[in-house]
């Protein structure tokens, strides 16, 4: 009973570090930079004014 819990718990342990890894490299190939749109904060604060814009949705 004992070696089957050892080999259970390495095999998790073994899955979830290959997870881990698999994500972390997604994450550095997919999302290795910010998408900040230019005039983000003008954007932001004619949203928040109210003031209508000229602005184009970008999508």
């Amino acid at each position: 009973m004992q070696d089957l819990n050892k080999k259970l718990v390495r095999e998790i342990s073994i899955i979830l570090v290959i997870k881990l890894i698999l994500i972390l490299t997604i994450k550095h190939i997919w999302f290795d930079a910010p998408t900040i749109p230019k005039n983000f904060d003008q954007q932001i604060a004619e949203r928040i004014t109210g003031n209508p814009s000229n602005l184009q949705e970008t999508r």
